[in-house]
């Protein structure tokens, strides 16, 4: 974890916080309702064992715009809340109801990508921290000895072959009784990880190679509007709206004729929400994979035809993602501006909420000093602001302004569990 000492918010364009405050006061305000819907909720469906969750503050709206159920980036938390981490680790692992002392932790197949190896030397530690013993075991087909790997915070971590026998997973006389994944799977289900009678979590079905944003975002819908019946707003100050096609491929000029349709259709449906709520902005929609992460399949488009006039180098960016996996399929977002900003030179930032169980552990704001408002932040370039996150977000203070850190993050944590609890109902229901 990043050491940090004092963190300022970042500001917030103030010609148009009005709207956004309503909706805050009235997350503020329903406090003890909120807290008692969120705990029945969890006994209902409980939490995924870790998530991050992408945040977009317009001022007049805030909602998700991205679920991860493999987050990196825990090397970016504040250290003040360390014992929250690792109390919610030794929570997530006790509600599992079964016996775990050794933990297998398997993460991307990264041997030269630093930023994302801190990431795993700090949840190594944590583990260990929460009283378990932990391995790092590496699914790189290559590897077939330790590999230790020096690390620039000064620390090292150790790169094991996982071994097979039969049904159980282990490293050189090391057997887990749990396997944690921080691989997203965006390259499909290791067979060496079916079949396995150790528990894996997340479990295999919530990988990349199986799931989607599209059915992500169809429970956050029936989530935010549930929420927003206990407190009295319209969903759509929280909810991003969305749409889908089919099969598409976008070297072919021809069948991107569902993804023209489909984006003039859901720039109208944002546009009669901006003349409700007297809203003077352009609207927007985001096209990116159906599946996958690092920003990658990721486009702005402000008109149906801006993706049939797409040139060859378009098209091929948009064609794959991570691990060269071809994209076949696209979520239609609407464009949610953020207007945040951090520092003197008002950079544009967007908040990245961190949960272990159903517990926030922390965030932080991800910058980008080349990008604007309506851009996808999370490209080369971006840069990693710590934040406290005061009482971990569960403890508003009720006679202070929204717009105060506190009550901020408050909001922040409020939408990020929301986000959460639909990534635990894709966990029951079937994809589709």
């Amino acid at each position: 974890m990043v050491s940090t000492l004092e963190h300022p918010a970042p500001e917030t364009a103030t010609t148009v916080n009005e709207p956004l405050l309503t909706v805050e006061k009235h997350i503020i305000a329903h406090q003890t309702t909120i807290e008692s819907w969120f705990r029945s909720e969890w006994r209902k469906t409980p939490a995924p064992f870790y998530a991050s969750v992408d945040l977009r503050n317009s001022g007049y709206k805030i909602a998700p715009v991205d679920t991860n159920l493999f987050p990196a980036g825990f090397n970016n938390l504040n250290p003040d809340f360390e014992a929250i981490c690792i109390q919610s680790l030794q929570l997530a692992v006790e509600r599992m109801g079964r016996k775990i002392d050794r933990i297998l932790l398997i993460p991307e197949n990264h041997t030269r990508n630093l930023f994302y190896l801190e990431n795993i030397g700090v949840i190594q530690s944590l583990i260990t921290k929460a009283g378990f013993e932990v391995m790092l075991g590496s699914l790189i087909p290559e590897l077939t000895e330790p590999l230790t790997i020096s690390l620039t915070s000064g620390s090292t971590i150790t790169l094991h072959p996982v071994i097979r026998n039969g049904n159980t997973l282990s490293i050189n006389g090391f057997i887990p009784d749990m396997i944690l994944l921080n691989n997203d799977l965006s390259g499909g289900r290791p067979p060496v990880l079916e079949s396995l009678q150790q528990p894996i979590v997340p479990d295999l079905s919530l990988g990349w190679s199986t799931r989607l944003k599209s059915v992500h975002f169809r429970h956050y819908k029936e989530v935010a509007q549930e929420f927003s019946e206990q407190i009295g707003i319209d969903s759509w100050f929280i909810d991003p709206l969305f749409r889908n096609c089919g099969e598409i491929d976008f070297m072919k000029k021809e069948s991107n004729q569902c993804l023209e349709n489909n984006v003039n259709t859901l720039l109208v449906a944002i546009q009669k929400k901006y003349e409700e709520y007297g809203i003077h902005q352009k609207p927007y929609v985001v096209v990116k994979a159906d599946a996958g992460t690092y920003g990658m399949g990721v486009m702005i488009a402000h008109s149906g035809v801006e993706l049939l006039d797409l040139n060859r180098k378009e098209r091929t960016r948009m064609s794959t993602t991570k691990e060269g996996q071809k994209v076949t399929k696209v979520i239609i977002q609407e464009g949610v501006y953020t207007n945040e900003t951090w520092g003197a030179d008002k950079t544009v930032a967007e908040s990245v909420v961190y949960m272990i169980d159903k517990n926030v552990v922390g965030g932080f704001y991800r910058v980008h000093p080349n990008k604007g408002n309506n851009d996808n932040l999370n490209s080369p370039g971006m840069q990693f602001e710590p934040q406290s996150f005061e009482d971990c977000c569960v403890s508003p203070d009720k006679d202070q302004s929204p717009d105060t850190k506190l009550n901020r993050r408050y909001t922040y944590g409020v939408i990020a569990r929301l986000a959460n609890l639909a990534a635990a109902r894709e966990f029951v229901t079937p994809h589709s």
